[in-house]
């Protein structure tokens, strides 16, 4: 759902279809001709309905409101490709729009899991490519240099923080390449050292740990951050110390984070929970109820109920 707004609101949504419109529609258009999503941030919001036409998706209408005031009697478009929000923003006679969109394009889905030797955090880059993190870290080592440079502070965090669950790592060793002043790539410097390393010479979960504390802890991340099994490859000590700042970045933004394992599940209250549930024909979320698992908690922690399908959730 969110990956598909996320399309939308970056002008994607053909790509993102690609000629095979009934694999977003639930059991194909003979089933279900058209989707509908509303989304709500603050007191603004955003809704679109896809129907099926031929080869792909087109906007039935898309349309804004305020405070939960939906305005599809009026829409901003119909019948169009690719969204007309960012437009509207722009030209419409309507304030709305002009209020809605920076808020829900401010959303980023955040995929760190490539961590062969053909992955986009490991590559060399431009220095210049600093303007936000990518979503899958291709410009981790611009990233860093622009933090280092402009915002010392949030770098030392980072720094300590990656230092906490690799004991190894000393500090990074980040400038622009000697022999090309426009391209930078990953370096860094290892305890009692002095050999060369980059981001070849780090594991899997060290390298998707950085990741992490560069997308948590930097200046200003994007309002609403959407992360899938953020704790791959991680040491269990390194899953608590992710959940620390999760907590803290939680304070500044939305997270939404889909996952399973046991141990980070045990970092989080009851109600920070939410269960995704399918029963073949439609998928329902419920929060999980402190008072409901009052009696279970005194013996279980929260992991120890998620493996004893209390909470349910099943595949």
């Amino acid at each position: 759902m969110f990956r598909l707004l996320e399309r939308v609101l970056t002008h994607n949504l053909q790509l993102y279809v690609a000629s095979e419109p009934d694999r977003f529609l639930h059991h194909g258009r003979k089933t279900t001709p058209a989707l509908a999503l509303d989304f709500s941030l603050d007191h603004n919001s955003y809704g679109f309905k896809l129907k099926a036409v031929q080869d792909t998706l087109i906007f039935e209408h898309e349309g804004v409101g305020y405070s939960g005031l939906w305005k599809y009697g009026e829409p901003i478009a119909v019948g169009h490709k690719e969204s007309k929000l960012e437009e509207a923003a722009q030209s419409y006679r309507n304030k709305i729009p002009k209020y809605v969109f920076p808020k829900v394009q401010n959303l980023v889905v955040y995929h760190f899991h490539d961590t062969s030797d053909t992955s986009p955090a490991k590559q060399t880059v431009d220095v210049d490519d600093n303007r936000y993190f990518r979503p899958d870290a291709a410009n981790l080592p611009a990233y860093l240099y622009w933090l280092q440079e402009r915002h010392p502070v949030e770098f030392r965090h980072i720094e300590e923080h990656i230092r906490l669950v690799a004991p190894f790592f000393e500090k990074f060793n980040l400038a622009p390449s000697r022999l090309n002043e426009k391209k930078i790539k990953l370096e860094w410097r290892q305890n009692g050292s002095e050999a060369y390393f980059d981001a070849y010479s780090l594991s899997d979960g060290t390298l998707r740990f950085i990741c992490l504390a560069t997308l948590l802890l930097q200046p200003k991340p994007p309002s609403l951050i959407l992360l899938d099994e953020l704790e791959l490859g991680l040491h269990p000590f390194a899953i608590r110390i992710l959940a620390e700042m999760v907590e803290a970045a939680s304070k500044r933004v939305q997270l939404v984070l889909a996952t399973q394992p046991v141990t980070l599940l045990n970092q989080f209250a009851p109600q920070d929970v939410i269960v995704a549930e399918n029963d073949g024909k439609q998928t329902t979320f419920r929060r999980l109820d402190k008072e409901a698992l009052k009696g279970w908690l005194d013996e279980f922690s929260l992991g120890d109920l998620w493996e004893k399908n209390v909470l349910g959730g099943r595949p």
